[in-house]
């Protein structure tokens, strides 16, 4: 019988199964961010426990892992002072003429529909370090955004 005919198991078949995949660079996180970490990784070391499912417990499994490794190596930034834009700021800005509000967050924390925007991101990388009054560059522009106020945001470093 050809080889092209012959029937190997389904396995052999499958898309490989990757581990969710590390940022690069620091783990800066804010306290909240921590406290967050923690919370996921407790309901999915209970989830774990409670899914009979094999192939659910595999999916659970890796995404413990990853949370384990974030929680692990999570490095909590003190508040930022005022008027200097850190993780855990939360910066009032003008960008094309329209003011506009971001919390600098760490990367699993982010979500940019709350306005919590990762240092990782374009745009909180371009806003990391700036201070209130200075224009910083975006997309191209050199004066594309101006800062216009950066203060510790009371509710992720809670």
């Amino acid at each position: 019988m050809s080889v092209a005919f012959r029937r190997e198991s389904d396995d052999e078949h499958m898309e490989p199964v990757f581990e969710w995949p590390i940022p690069p660079g620091a783990n800066l996180v804010t306290p909240r961010g921590l406290r967050l970490l923690g919370e996921e990784l407790a309901a999915l070391e209970a989830a774990i426990a409670a899914e009979a499912d094999v192939e659910a417990r595999k999916k659970l499994q890796r995404r413990q892992r990853y949370v384990a490794t974030r929680h692990a190596t999570a490095e909590v930034q003190a508040a930022p002072e005022n008027g200097v834009v850190g993780v855990g700021s939360a910066v009032r800005y003008a960008l094309n003429g329209a003011e506009r509000a971001a919390t600098i967050v760490g990367h699993d924390e982010a979500d940019p529909a709350a306005g919590l925007i990762a240092f990782t991101a374009p745009l909180g990388r371009a806003l990391m370090r700036a201070e209130a009054g200075d224009m910083v560059a975006f997309q191209g522009r050199e004066d594309a955004i101006e800062i216009l106020a950066a203060v510790a945001d009371a509710k992720v470093q809670a």
